[in-house]
């Protein structure tokens, strides 16, 4: 087994953003070649996140919930509880990838994902992100730092969509949200949905070798 070949799944639970971005970029700046990828799973309590391209006027009414400048790309959008969110802290160099390959693996990993359930979605390519129909239901944001990527993904599971009411989400104006909560009449279990997620993610990405945390494993997933 070597680090190309590998990738380690981590599951977070509900975590903190900014120790979460705190953590994601430590683990980036430390890294060796020969560290083997990972890929976190992640809900956030509360939180606007705003990109480095972020602009003032896409952030409306954010009220009690706080606002993070974040270093990754895109504009404002909304984490919080309900929503699975993912970041691949990946070796873009050593998997011989771009950053808009990644960009594709994320979005058809997301599209697959919601196809396993009956949900019928699309990505754009002037707008990065998941769609159904005219609603965005999944979004991305990533940073390279020496030839290495962080940050990444979030989709709307069965989560309060009223923030994204607050902002002009990924800096589109009137652009409306969905989740698949509101798309099917019963939701799978988030567990169940962020394994799916990981075991696309490695299908998409051509890893042979990965690590799942023990909570994803049938038997925990049933309980």
């Amino acid at each position: 087994m070597t680090s190309r070949d590998s990738l380690i799944v981590k599951h977070l639970g509900l975590a903190d953003y900014a120790d979460t971005w705190a953590a994601m970029t430590a683990f980036t700046n430390e890294r060796g070649p020969d560290t083997p990828d990972e890929l976190w799973l992640v809900e956030h309590p509360p939180v606007f996140t705003q990109g480095q391209a972020g602009r003032p006027e896409h952030l409306l009414l954010p009220g009690e919930i706080p606002v993070v400048q974040t270093d990754r790309g895109g504009q404002v959008t909304y984490h919080g509880p309900g929503q699975l969110v993912a970041y691949p802290l990946l070796d873009l160099r050593r998997l011989r990838l771009g950053v808009r390959d990644l960009v594709t693996a994320l979005e058809q990993t997301l599209v697959d994902l919601l196809a396993e359930l009956d949900i019928t979605a699309y990505a754009k390519l002037d707008a990065p992100g998941v769609y159904v129909a005219s609603a965005k239901i999944a979004s991305l944001g990533l940073r390279v730092r020496r030839g290495c990527s962080f940050h990444g993904l979030s989709l709307n599971v069965a989560m309060d969509l009223e923030p994204f009411g607050r902002i002009n989400p990924c800096g589109y104006e009137g652009l409306a949200m969905t989740q698949i909560a509101s798309l099917l009449s019963e939701v799978p279990p988030m567990g169940l949905i962020q394994r799916q997620l990981a075991a696309q993610f490695v299908q998409k990405l051509g890893y042979i070798h990965c690590i799942m945390p023990d909570d994803f494993t049938p038997e925990a997933l049933a309980r």
